[in-house]
């Protein structure tokens, strides 16, 4: 995935349903359809990646949701795409509601306690059900801080970098 452009983990594939290609989704979006709305997928496997320009179309089935693909149209071309990740370009989205975060515009930004010392750059983040969490790494160590705006987290600072935390530096 080339460029500078961000691109944004959506989906992955999981399984197969039946017998004419049809592909058992886990869908990162919510609700779990919306998936479906965000064009072109580029799907990335161990094999590569390819560009599927109209998306998939699908529906909820059950408590996951069941795509067909262009080009897809037995079981074995399915299930050869068991493990492959859905990506969409971030600019495919829409714009975040204010107080909410896109993950991968909070990777990568530093972040500082409100005295201004430097705890590392923004790793990743783990959904725990109750909050997410970012894991925050520097040099040394690994911290992970419940992303809770207004607790712990008292700035997001998008345009400059930065995530101003409430937090011990030793802990």
């Amino acid at each position: 995935m080339g460029g500078s452009e961000k691109f944004v983990l959506l989906g992955k594939v999981v399984g197969v349903h039946g017998v004419r290609g049809e592909l058992k989704l886990e869908s990162y979006t919510e609700p779990r359809t919306q998936i479906f709305r965000y064009k072109p997928w580029r799907m990335r496997s161990a094999g590569g990646e390819t560009v599927i320009e109209g998306g998939g179309r699908g529906r909820a089935q059950g408590k996951g949701i069941v795509a067909e693909l262009p080009g897809v149209s037995d079981r074995d071309a399915a299930a050869a795409l068991v493990g492959t990740e859905i990506w969409v370009a971030r600019s495919a989205l829409p714009k975040a509601k204010p107080g909410e975060y896109y993950w991968t515009d909070l990777e990568g930004l530093e972040v500082v306690t409100g005295e201004g010392t430097t705890l590392g750059r923004v790793s990743h983040l783990i959904a725990t059900g109750a909050n997410d969490v970012l894991v925050v790494r520097d040099a040394e160590r690994e911290r992970l801080i419940p992303f809770l705006v207004g607790r712990f987290v008292t700035e997001v600072d998008l345009d400059g970098g930065r995530i101003t935390v409430d937090w011990d530096v030793d802990f």
